[in-house]
């Protein structure tokens, strides 16, 4: 069971959300916020993490991003990861609003680019008693320069400063493909990220566009969430990772998850970076992260 929700960024932007009440809890219980990555939206397999955690007695308020999915915000598509994490601690600020919501018992879960804002969250939010990263960015410019061949680099740059220069003349900003055919320009260049994403827009056309602002692309090479890491302690920080994963590489989160103080814990998964969403990874992380926020929680 769950109910559509909505609340306001201090800003003033409207976030849409579902919340999943605990199930078998008298009175408050306790609650985890959830985001997707990088331009997905709540209809991309978060409603199966929602679930498991619903049944083990915890609440859960999944939202999507400002300019994202079902969310407020312009341009559409433009993803800042700052305001990102400002939407994760405005989120927090409305749950312990909530009558059904313990405002002492608050977690955060985040995925891929979101999963590298709750480490943020998690290192300045004192609120925040728990936490879950899966498969998250940690170093943003070291992934891009994985991601984009070293002799695109240059052109990128020069893009980055021609996109600038038009948005200060008061034109719309450049766009770019989230995901495209193996040797098209895009922002995911990976060939997992093309398959996930596009089977995914066929089932979700309403939700979800191959599309973000070129200065999304740019603000991701400058954001840096592995350097908050060590802020974190003391509290409980659960880091998954994907031994195959290339997008959000398993060495860059493994040697961030060395920086992190305790109490935390690493859980390696099999597969690929987009594994960790279905199948036996699923099963074996939502198990683990259940736990971990049902210990901490």
């Amino acid at each position: 069971m769950r109910h559509d929700i909505e609340f306001s960024t201090e800003d003033g932007v409207t976030l849409r959300a579902w919340h999943y009440p605990a199930t078998g809890v008298e009175g408050p219980a306790p609650l985890v916020v959830m985001a997707h990555g990088f331009s997905a939206t709540r209809e991309i397999h978060l409603a199966g993490f929602a679930e498991v955690f619903q049944a083990a007695g915890l609440g859960v308020l999944v939202y999507d991003h400002r300019n994202l999915g079902a969310s407020d915000g312009a341009p559409r598509g433009h993803i800042d990861p700052w305001a990102q994490v400002t939407g994760y601690r405005d989120a927090i600020t409305f749950a312990q609003t909530m009558p059904s919501v313990d405002p002492a018992r608050i977690g955060v879960w985040g995925s891929s680019y979101s999963g590298g804002h709750v480490l943020v969250v998690g290192a300045i939010d004192r609120r925040v008693r728990c936490i879950v990263a899966q498969v998250p960015l940690t170093y943003g410019l070291e992934t891009a320069r994985r991601l984009v061949r070293g002799d695109h680099w240059a052109g990128l740059r020069a893009a980055f400063d021609a996109d600038r220069a038009a948005r200060a003349r008061g034109e719309p900003g450049m766009r770019m493909p989230v995901t495209a055919p193996e040797g098209q320009p895009c922002a995911l260049p990976t060939a997992d990220t093309y398959a996930f994403f596009t089977r995914l827009a066929a089932e979700h056309p309403e939700a979800w566009t191959n599309e973000v602002t070129l200065q999304s692309i740019e603000l991701f090479t400058e954001y840096e969430p592995a350097t908050y890491i060590a802020r974190i302690a003391p509290t409980p920080l659960l880091v998954v990772v994907a031994a195959g994963d290339h997008l959000t590489p398993f060495d860059l989160t493994a040697h961030a998850f060395e920086e992190a103080l305790e109490p935390k814990e690493l859980l390696v998964l099999p597969g690929g970076h987009f594994e960790a969403y279905t199948g036996k990874p699923f099963e074996i992380s939502s198990a683990a992260q259940c736990a971990w926020f049902k210990r901490h929680l």
